[in-house]
């Protein structure tokens, strides 16, 4: 029991032995362990505080990539829009000039047949009028064959000629 009731001369020593230790420790370890902790919490601030503004460099850069993106997205769509547009009016333009070829085709051909039509026509009244004349002058040999057959006729055509003036 007597470690629990020090004697004062202990006690006196000890006050003093503390009181050295602690003066040491007041001039040379507390302003040492005092710097350490201040740059601890001055590191800690610092990173604390590029933590907060890459966080917030990281925010910027998301919203601004968000509104690149959303952008990009509003061009390309409208690219998209003129370039429908631009193959419709293409196809249409090449539609009209495909339905001119094709009038303009069918108009020439027509042409060409009226023009084959008539030329058949033609040749159709030269041949008749060819073949009518042939006929004629064979009939007209037959039945005029002797000088008397064509006194007749003559005189018959000069009859009906001078019936028609009168």
């Amino acid at each position: 029991m007597s470690l629990l009731n020090p004697e004062p001369g202990l006690l006196f020593w000890m006050l003093i032995s503390f009181g050295i230790v602690l003066l040491v420790l007041t001039k040379f370890g507390f302003p040492a362990i005092l710097q350490m902790v201040d740059k601890r919490k001055n590191y800690i601030e610092e990173s604390l505080a590029s933590a907060q503004k890459a966080h917030e460099e990281l925010a910027n850069v998301k919203q601004n990539s968000e509104a690149l993106l959303a952008s990009t997205r509003q061009e390309q769509a409208t690219i998209m829009k003129e370039t429908s547009l631009l193959r419709e009016q293409m196809i249409e333009k090449a539609r009209e000039e495909a339905r001119q070829e094709a009038d303009k085709m069918i108009a020439e051909a027509r042409k060409q047949i009226q023009a084959e039509k008539e030329k058949a026509l033609r040749s159709i009244r030269d041949e008749t009028a060819s073949l009518s004349l042939y006929v004629a002058e064979k009939i007209l040999r037959e039945k005029l064959g002797t000088k008397e057959a064509q006194m007749g006729m003559i005189d018959r055509l000069l009859e009906e000629i001078n019936i028609s003036k009168s």
